[in-house]
């Protein structure tokens, strides 16, 4: 080949799969699950001494192919039950890092997963998970980005472009509608599928366009009918037919349910011992070798299987054999630090924020002595030092056994005696509310932590904290004007007694640095900048299911869950209800004030608004404007863009926002289309604090399929 063709990769792919065996081909469309303590299941397709992980594929050294060694890596590089000893740096929550609403930060939060990732010798990360957060009780919303097309898509596509700039394929996933937990494998997801265009696919697909992510793993779930690893129309039509996806596509563990799903445009089976214990029998290997055989697997459909992952192999790079640098955690420890930092989000503040120096303090609750939450499932993280404390929890169905209280240090408590050294302070378990209220009397601050354990295979049946905690909240509040809550959780809560405490800190899963963070945030030493990416409703209520479909089935139960809302997830369901939200999208504040000028608006083929962000304040902070379309003949609430900046008191700085045409289209008739007449934009501190307004022509057109 010429030097040319060597630097191409769908050359280098086509040259090498026409040199390949049958043998060889059927070798890369299979990844074996390592064993762990939860799955003891050998394979002899993985050879001896291979650390384990989530998924193996042998190489063909002859044609330097590399072994595939693939990681769960949502919020880290998963270790719990495999590799032991083997830590990793425990990054915060995907809502945390989306709350930073800071690009930038989450290219280094995928950095921080590609070299740890190498240093392991892994070379595919399972990352990249960016559902829409539709249902506020789906157990696994903490691992995603928000409930926004485009916040979710930036944040992932910068996610994704650190790890594979280290040399590291990534994964988006799941593709599409794995927005609930309950019963995952048996669930059919129905949504309109303009709808669907408009919203989790829309955000699928600038994710992908802006990344080119090396592989896309498809969802457990159906969609409209038809199981995700076997479905044509997301598969074919879409992601490799209209976007020209030329990655690979494989199939979430356990989700490929038959040889046929290769027909459908699945690529690899992922987890090939698991689909044996959902589907009776190893479902793909040797009914796909038969099918090719007797012709139903056509020569160029095997062909294009083994080409795209060649393809992708060899377009990220993970061919080359330079050994990585030992990664520096102590770097990575100041990342995820940074990402809490500007994840946590201040809710409420009546005035007791920033803590005064002198106070006396009471800590009450969550565990607050030990360390802060995380969330279970195939992203958790053993942090460098291991765990605090692990409390096993327990549940049905087969993720039963990764359900556990997972404490990450150091503690809140320890950090918050850093930063108070002279201050009289308590801490209480938070056991009861009346002995509580005890300590909260004694205390010119009390300061109570509130948890959740939410992670993957279980869905909440409700918004309310678990073990009692909203009366020992409320005994406390009672007794206590100021109070403050910190609420470490993978998903909004209720707060009944929201009007009784005086300030309210979501703090999220905040990862291995978070009780730092969350100290530095009480003390002031680090002003609050983090933003809701999901919207937090004041009950179940006013969400779109207010009972969930199927919840407290028995494993295994069928069921069916209809996305009647379509695209108008989150804020927009609010917005087209005249509902008021708990907290809004958007929503948070600051230790110091922001106001917006000078709004410049044009408009044509798309929306470009340029305006100046001004620090009122007496202290430095950071702010997010956000740009929504309003109004475009219809009423319609879209986020068109953000921007964070950084601004000293008294600073200025001009912003300038161009929006992505199908922000403002609507998709029809297989294509996107935009309305032609005038149209509403606006910037806000939040979806309903909409501060400046401007009307604006749009020319109209239809582009895209």
């Amino acid at each position: 080949m010429s030097a040319g063709e060597l630097a191409d990769p769908d050359a280098r792919a086509r040259d090498i799969e026409s040199r390949m065996t049958d043998d060889e081909r059927f070798t890369l469309l299979i990844a074996a699950m390592g064993m762990s303590e939860l799955w003891p299941l050998p394979d002899d397709r993985i050879p001896p001494g291979t650390p384990m992980s989530a998924g193996y594929v042998p190489g063909i050294p002859r044609l330097g192919i590399p072994a595939l060694r693939m990681s769960d890596a949502g919020l880290g590089v998963t270790n719990p039950g495999y590799r032991p000893g083997d830590t990793a740096t425990a990054l915060p929550a995907g809502l945390a890092l989306a709350a930073g609403f800071d690009p930038a930060l989450a290219h280094a939060a995928g950095q921080v997963i590609g070299r740890e990732a190498r240093s392991r010798g892994f070379n595919v990360q399972l990352a990249g998970a960016m559902n829409l957060a539709r249902d506020p009780r789906n157990g696994r919303n903490f691992e995603y980005a928000s409930e926004d097309p485009l916040l979710t898509a930036t944040i992932t596509a910068e996610s994704v472009n650190g790890i594979q700039q280290q040399g590291v394929i990534s994964t988006v996933k799941h593709f599409s509608l794995n927005c609930n937990e309950t019963n995952r494998h048996w669930l059919n997801a129905t949504i309109d599928p303009d709808a669907h265009r408009e919203s989790d696919l829309l955000a699928f697909e600038i994710a992908i366009e802006r990344s080119a992510p090396g592989a896309v793993m498809t969802a457990y779930n159906k969609v409209n009918g038809e199981y995700a690893s076997a479905n044509r129309v997301l598969l074919d039509d879409i992601l490799k037919g209209a976007w020209g996806y030329r990655g690979w596509v494989m199939s979430d563990w356990g989700a490929t349910q038959s040889w046929e799903c290769a027909g459908h445009g699945l690529d690899q089976e992922c987890g090939a011992q698991i689909d044996t214990v959902f589907w009776g029998s190893e479902a793909f290997t040797e009914p796909l070798r038969a099918a090719h055989a007797d012709g139903r697997l056509p020569n160029d459909r095997l062909s294009d299987m083994v080409r795209r992952i060649l393809r992708s192999m060899f377009a990220v790079g993970i061919d080359q054999d330079a050994d990585p640098p030992d990664p520096d955690m102590a770097a990575h420890n100041e990342i995820a630090l940074r990402i809490a930092r500007q994840g946590i989000v201040l809710l409420q503040n009546r005035g007791v924020l920033p803590l005064a120096s002198g106070a006396r303090i009471v800590v009450i609750g969550g565990h607050a002595q030990l360390g802060v939450p995380a969330g279970c499932g195939s992203s958790a993280v053993v942090p460098p030092g291991g765990y605090a404390q692990v409390f096993p929890i327990g549940g049905a169905g087969l993720t039963g056994g990764t359900r556990n209280l997972h404490l990450l240090p150091p503690s809140p408590v320890g950090e918050l005696r850093k930063l108070f050294p002279h201050a009289h302070l308590e801490f209480d378990p938070g056991l009861s509310p009346a002995e509580a209220a005890l300590s909260a009397r004694r205390a010119d601050v009390a300061i109570v932590f509130g948890i959740r354990v939410e992670g993957e295979g279980f869905d909440g049946a409700d918004l309310s904290l678990p073990w009692g905690q909203d009366a020992v909240i409320g005994a406390v509040a009672a007794v206590n004007p100021n109070t403050v809550v910190v609420l470490e959780t993978g998903n909004p809560v209720v707060m009944p007694w929201r009007e009784s405490v005086n300030a309210i800190v979501q703090a999220w899963y905040p990862g291995q640095a978070g009780g730092q963070a969350i100290a530095e945030i009480i003390a002031g030493q680090v002003n609050p900048s983090g933003r809701l990416p999901i919207t937090f409703p004041a009950g179940l209520e006013q969400t779109p299911r207010p009972e969930l479909p199927g919840l407290g089935a028995e494993f295994g139960t069928p069921s069916t869950i209809d996305y009647f809302e379509g695209a108008e997830v989150g804020y927009r369901w609010f917005a087209e209800r005249d509902q008021t939200p708990l907290f809004a999208f958007g929503h948070g504040l600051s230790y110091t004030s922001f106001e917006y000028r000078d709004l410049v608006v044009t408009g044509g083929d798309t929306v470009a608004a340029s305006f100046s962000v001004v620090n009122t304040g007496d202290r430095a902070g950071a702010d997010v404007p956000q740009l929504y379309l309003t109004d475009a003949g219809e009423r319609r609430l879209r986020l068109l863009g953000f921007e964070r900046v950084s601004l000293e008191p008294g600073a200025t700085c001009r912003v300038t926002i161009a929006a992505d045409p199908r922000l403002l289209a609507r998709y029809e008739g297989g294509s996107w289309r935009i309305k032609p007449g005038p149209c509403t934009v606006a910037v806000g501190a939040s979806a309903v604090a909409l501060r400046l307004t401007a009307r604006v022509e749009l020319a109209g057109r239809a582009f895209g399929r």
